[in-house]
Formats: structure tokens, C-alpha cells, sequence
């Protein structure tokens, strides 16, 4: 239920990339060793399956969907997805829009009145996340109850409990509260659960056979448990509640089932194209239920996810008919970055494999020194000053934080977190030169010089 992540990279650069098409032939070779490195060095436990007009390219599961019992991720390993559970409810919701039972105008006080602003705020906004309802996630209180089961009455008195962010359809805020609220109402027209509605608007209507609301996880059963990566191990994550996500991030599925539902969505089998229409009209970045994900010149639609140690992404490019779906539940790496690297290895983009083997080095603060100045580039509108505090070597893009470097040798420095390398080139002789650097970051490289 995490705030959604982007396709582009999370810090500095402007793609360049051009002619970004789908690929009859791309390198899968490539892409097995991209995934044999991280599983390799622990930095991902994962499944992905790419289509292509709907039929299966490439599918890969790395890591164990339980540690303890060494099971092994593969192509039937159900994931908590998350907030992807969002274009789930959305489409649940255009059905029921469909069938003349609920409108985008209709307002939330038809069922929930007691939620401040309720006369005001409609169902488009709701699904847009622009109903100013305060988002139960945001507060701290929630790490402490979220594994404990709570009632629909329990989680409607919470969340009317909150004052509004802002004025209905003021701005745009991502809250967990909208969809929670979204998956009652289904429940309330239907006279029925969420868990049913699932299965027979959805699961069955497109045989999605892994896919369903989610209860406690059982290994055996091959579900998989989520980890986070300490002191040299996976270590096994709390489980949310599932009575507490609802519409907002209760379902579990498979990579495999989620390329057929977001093929399906956009081929109408779900609901009309008029609905689909509405669905992508995207607000300040979000739609109905849909996320807009540039890279490079193209594009997709899709959703990401979040939940315990799970994250989850699926997305689908419309003018290629190309799907692709990431399920994680172990990440030891920028999960941002092996989106990237896996489009950019399928769009023949460029990319080079990231050196795991490297291992940060230490240099004292006259060493640093010399890497101190104003940089600019030919190829990017910005500059970068790296500079010295404290013993620590920082960047800082115009417009931008700063952020640490560290050196994994004399000529090359990372800042793992957005995915950075800057690396100075030696002279015939070997020597550092200190007035030039290469910027790496998502398969791109910029040279940067220094500044008279």
C-alpha cells in the first residue's frame, strides 16, 4: 500500500533515448545473467513476466518465497501485491458504473456520511485520490496495529476520525483511506464481499486462477513470506492484516496473472473503452486506478505496490502491446533501478550490469579535496558541485539535495540510493584527472567538466 514509484529514475537525469520500440528479438541472454547477478549477491528475491501482444516473452523467478524451508520462488509463487489491488477496485468500480448502480458524481455521503466532507466528495475523486480524506497509513499509530484484525466499522470510525487534508478535488493526495473506502462501497451495492466480487467480475471472467484476496500467508501452499536483507541475511517481515488493506491492497496474485489482467483491461474484456478512457485520464500524475510511467519517449500505464517487505510493479505500454510485471518479496537493491534495467535491456536500451563484487574503500579528507568543484555538462541543464563536509564526500544537482558519495575506489564514487556512479578517468599514465567526471545512472553516461 506504499505510495507509488516511478519508471524514470528517482533523482537527476532526463532520458535522451529515442526510438525506444518493442523488440521481436531482444537479449534475453542479458537479462538472465541481470538476474542471476542479483540473486547471486542478494540484492533481489522476484518473479517478472513480459508479454508481447498478449503472449509470453520472458519470465524469470530468482530468490526463495520461504528461507527458513528453502523453497524457491517459481512460476505459480503467490506475491502480496499491494496497492497494484487499486486498479482492481477501480475497474470493480467502472463495472458497477457500467451497470447503472453507481456514477462518478455519486457522493460518499450515500454511504459513509460520517466522513468529514463526505456531502462534497464523489467517487471520481476517491478514485483519484483527490478526496482529501487523510490517509490512516500516513500515522504512526498504524506499525501498531497493522498486524492485528480490524472490522469494517472499526476501520470507517478511524478513518472518519481524521480531520480532511484539503478540500474535495483541491489537489491530488495519494491515500490509502480512498480505496479501503472504494472496496466497502463494492461490498455495499453488491450486497456481497469484496472477496466475491473479485472472484466473479474478475479472477474468473478472465481466469486469473492465483489470484485472490489474501489471508495469512502459508509457505506451503506456496505463498510466499516477504524479507528485508540485515547483517548479511533475509530477514523475515511482518504480515499485514489483510481486514485492514481491503480495496486498497488485499490482493495476492502471480506476475503471470497480472500481464493477463492489465492485457485484458486494455483490451476491453473488463470494461468498455469509455471506461478505460476515464481510468487514464491522469491528474497530476495519477488517473482512476492507473499511474502514467514515462521511459525515455515512451510510456505505460500501470500501478506499483507496496506491503510489509513486498513491492510490485506492473505495467503496460500501449503503443507496443507490451506487459511487464515485477513481483518482489525480498530487495536488497533499488527496486526503481531493476525496473530500468530490465526495460532498458528489452527496449535494447542502453545498460551495463552493475559490479556487485565492488567493495567501498575509505580515503581520507586531503584525498577528497581533489575531487572538489562546479561541474557542468553539454548533454544535461544542470550542474553538480561536489564538495567536502565533514569527511564526506557530497553532490549536489542545481535544484537538488545533496547526497553522500561513497568511493569504491580512487575513481569511482556511488550513491547507491537513486542509483548514481561517478567515476573519473585516468590519463594515459594512470593518473586521476580531477577536472572531468562520467555521470552512470540508468544506462545513461554524461560527461561533466569542471569550471574555470
Amino acid at each position: 500500500m506504499k505510495k507509488i514509484l516511478n519508471l524514470t529514475t528517482i533523482f537527476l537525469l532526463i532520458f535522451f533515448w529515442t526510438n525506444l520500440k518493442a523488440q521481436d528479438e531482444f537479449n534475453k541472454t542479458k537479462l538472465d545473467s541481470y538476474f542471476h547477478q542479483l540473486e547471486k549477491n542478494n540484492k533481489a528475491m522476484c518473479g517478472i513476466t513480459i508479454t508481447k501482444d498478449g503472449e509470453l516473452v520472458y519470465e524469470n523467478y530468482i530468490g526463495f518465497s520461504s528461507v527458513k524451508e528453502k523453497i524457491k520462488n517459481n512460476s505459480l509463487t503467490i506475491f502480496r501485491i499491494g496497492s497494484i489491488t487499486k486498479m482492481f477496485t477501480a475497474t470493480i468500480i467502472f463495472q458497477l458504473i457500467e451497470e447503472g448502480r453507481l456514477t462518478l458524481d455519486t457522493k460518499l455521503s450515500e454511504f459513509y456520511p460520517q466522513i468529514p466532507n463526505s456531502k462534497e466528495i464523489t467517487i471520481s475523486d476517491m478514485l483519484g485520490h483527490r478526496s482529501g480524506i487523510h490517509s490512516f497509513t500516513d500515522e504512526p499509530e498504524y506499525l501498531q496495529y497493522m498486524t492485528s484484525q480490524k472490522s469494517k466499522e472499526e476501520m470507517v470510525k478511524r478513518i472518519a476520525e481524521f480531520e480532511s487534508d484539503f478540500k474535495p478535488n483541491e489537489k491530488y493526495a495519494y491515500s490509502n483511506s480512498n480505496y479501503v473506502l472504494l472496496g466497502y462501497i463494492i461490498e455495499e451495492i453488491t450486497s456481497s464481499t469484496y472477496q466475491e466480487e473479485l472472484r466473479t467480475r474478475i479472477s474468473e471472467k478472465i481466469n486469473l486462477v492465483n489470484t485472490f484476496f489474501g489471508d495469512k500467508i502459508n509457505t506451503k501452499s506456496n505463498e510466499a513470506a516477504s524479507y528485508t536483507f540485515q547483517q548479511g541475511e533475509w530477514s523475515l517481515q511482518p504480515e499485514t492484516h489483510m481486514s485492514i488493506p481491503h480495496g486498497a491492497g488485499a490482493i495476492v496474485s502471480t506476475p503471470n496473472d497480472l500481464t493477463v489482467l492489465i492485457n485484458a483491461l486494455f483490451n476491453n474484456n473488463l470494461i468498455s473503452e469509455k471506461s478505460l478512457n476515464q481510468m487514464k485520464d491522469i491528474k497530476e500524475g495519477y488517473g482512476k486506478g492507473l499511474v502514467l510511467f514515462p521511459f525515455g519517449n515512451n510510456f505505460a500505464y500501470g500501478h506499483d505496490g507496496g506491503i510489509d517487505g513486498f513491492i510490485s510493479n506492473l505495467a503496460y505500454f500501449p503503443n507496443d502491446k507490451v506487459a511487464l510485471s515485477v513481483l518482489a518479496n525480498g530487495m536488497n537493491y533499488i527496486f526503481n533501478d531493476i525496473l530500468i534495467g530490465v526495460l532498458s535491456i528489452y527496449f535494447n536500451a542502453p545498460f551495463e550490469i552493475p559490479n556487485f563484487d565492488a567493495k567501498a574503500i575509505e580515503l581520507n579528507v586531503e584525498e577528497l579535496k581533489n575531487y572538489e568543484g562546479e561541474f557542468s555538462s553539454e548533454q544535461l541543464s544542470l550542474d553538480i558541485t561536489l564538495k567536502v563536509e565533514n569527511g564526506q564526500l557530497n553532490g549536489q544537482a542545481t535544484g537538488q539535495s545533496a547526497f553522500p558519495l561513497t568511493p569504491y575506489s580512487k575513481m569511482e564514487f556511488r550513491f547507491e540510493q537513486a542509483g548514481i556512479v561517478i567515476e573519473f578517468i585516468p590519463n594515459n599514465k594512470g593518473e586521476i584527472q580531477y577536472n572531468s567526471f562520467i555521470l552512470h545512472q540508468a544506462g545513461g553516461k554524461h560527461t561533466f567538466k569542471k569550471q574555470n
